[in-house]
């Protein structure tokens, strides 16, 4: 951190504050503590019939690979709006969300993912800018080896081994590498 946001001043010390146990950029002009916290990516399987709907990404990272719809909940809205408006930015496709899926944590770039599994209203969906492709998937014809992220393999995985066994059930996981 080069300046303080709040009044401006240069270079902010990092270092633990009085009470705290964890090293925080701090003003030494007014004192505020900057914390920086991880990022919520918000994100929905949206499922019509036997079928899930992927997304191939048209944005870096990951350009070309297939994705549970995702990104980064905005400021202002809960995270099942997020998910809803990531379904609709990279889908064109509304959901009604049935509930939360999975918590994916990955600490190494501080990012949490919630998804949740969602009804595809009325079957319809499109392609949005941040996709070159949807599709409708059955089990048997996810491209597994072209999936973008494991928050997605993990969401995947768990939405099909639930509907094997006819349970439905929030999942916790994460990648630590």
């Amino acid at each position: 951190m080069k300046f303080c946001s709040n009044c401006g001043t240069k270079e902010p010390v990092f270092k633990i504050p009085k009470g705290d146990n964890r090293p925080r950029f701090i003003c030494h002009n007014c004192d505020t503590i900057h914390y920086t916290n991880p990022n919520i990516i918000t994100g929905c399987l949206p499922i019509w019939e036997d079928k899930v709907l992927l997304c191939k990404r048209s944005i870096e990272p990951r350009l070309g690979y297939w994705n549970v719809p995702s990104g980064f909940m905005e400021n202002g809205e809960t995270v099942e709006d997020g998910a809803k408006r990531e379904v609709w930015e990279e889908a064109e496709a509304k959901v009604e969300i049935i509930g939360t899926h999975a918590l994916f944590s990955i600490p190494r770039i501080n990012q949490v993912y919630v998804h949740f599994l969602g009804n595809l209203i009325d079957g319809q969906y499109g392609v949005g800018e941040e996709s070159l492709e949807t599709e409708l998937f059955m089990e048997e014809e996810i491209p597994w080896e072209g999936i973008a992220f494991h928050s997605s393999i993990f969401t995947l995985k768990r939405f099909f081994d639930d509907r094997k066994n006819g349970t439905r059930k929030v999942h916790i996981g994460g990648y630590l590498q």
